[in-house]
């Protein structure tokens, strides 16, 4: 089989383990769609605030099923001799890794384009105005939080702890970034740190794309410290990576 071909049987072989595993698909596709539901039911008929809902849940999800997958994965993988034993198979481990994170970019994409529709739907959030933005921030979403949730994997201990390391990233992040309300209405202490991660950005870029339609251009800045971010992680990810 040439690599391509065995990438692909890797990705294919992901995605059934994905789907066997019920907490994983909980957690990366039912958990946002519930509170998203929740949320839109608090809410009611305030447009304004299901406008700022919908990206913000569609944010959540890029983060959920790319850095919350990673370090949960990795660590699992690298505690059970998995990745160690990798090494010693025919699969070349760029077909092994492309099959792998292939997964994680399939769910982010899904469960971006279902929140969309579900907030179109059920809430008359308006389709996307800018289609090309809003595929743009999603990939630069997926390659910035895949890359740190891998490299955050590298300082987690073990599996056990996992859950308490995610969530201690995961939980304030998107409490200060916008997810639920928009970030305006922060103390400014919290919205500065908000304005340093990339959870806001990419949020940002979201509404833009969604709801004011606002483009690239517009949100170039918010591309931009995504990306950055996105170039840190990678840097960290592939230096201090560990197979065991």
């Amino acid at each position: 089989m040439t690599p391509l071909t065995l990438a692909w049987q890797q990705f294919r072989l992901e995605r059934k383990l994905f789907w066997r595993n019920p907490s994983a698909a909980f957690f990366s596709f039912v958990l946002p769609l519930a509170l998203l539901l929740l949320v839109a039911s608090v809410f009611g008929s305030d447009q304004q605030e299901l406008e700022t809902l919908i990206p913000g849940i569609a944010g959540m999800s890029v983060m959920a099923t790319t850095f919350n997958a990673m370090a949960y994965n990795l660590t699992f993988l690298r505690e059970q001799g998995i990745l160690k034993r990798v090494r010693g198979t025919p699969v070349p481990l760029p077909s092994y890794f492309a099959g792998f994170l292939g997964n994680a970019v399939a769910n982010a994409f899904v469960q971006v384009l279902l929140v969309v529709v579900l907030g179109n739907l059920l809430y008359d959030v308006t389709w996307p105005r800018d289609w090309a933005a809003l595929l743009l921030f999603t990939a630069v979403g997926v390659v910035a939080f895949g890359a740190l949730g891998i490299a955050f994997s590298h300082v987690i201990p073990n599996f056990d702890s996992t859950a308490a390391y995610v969530n201690a990233v995961f939980l304030p992040a998107i409490f200060i970034s916008g997810v639920f309300y928009s970030s305006d209405s922060l103390p400014r202490v919290l919205d500065t740190v908000a304005e340093v991660l990339p959870l806001k950005h990419v949020i940002d870029g979201f509404s833009g794309a969604i709801v004011t339609g606002q483009g690239v251009v517009d949100n170039a800045a918010a591309l931009a410290v995504v990306a950055g971010w996105g170039a840190l992680g990678l840097l960290l990810a592939v230096r201090f990576f560990r197979w065991e």
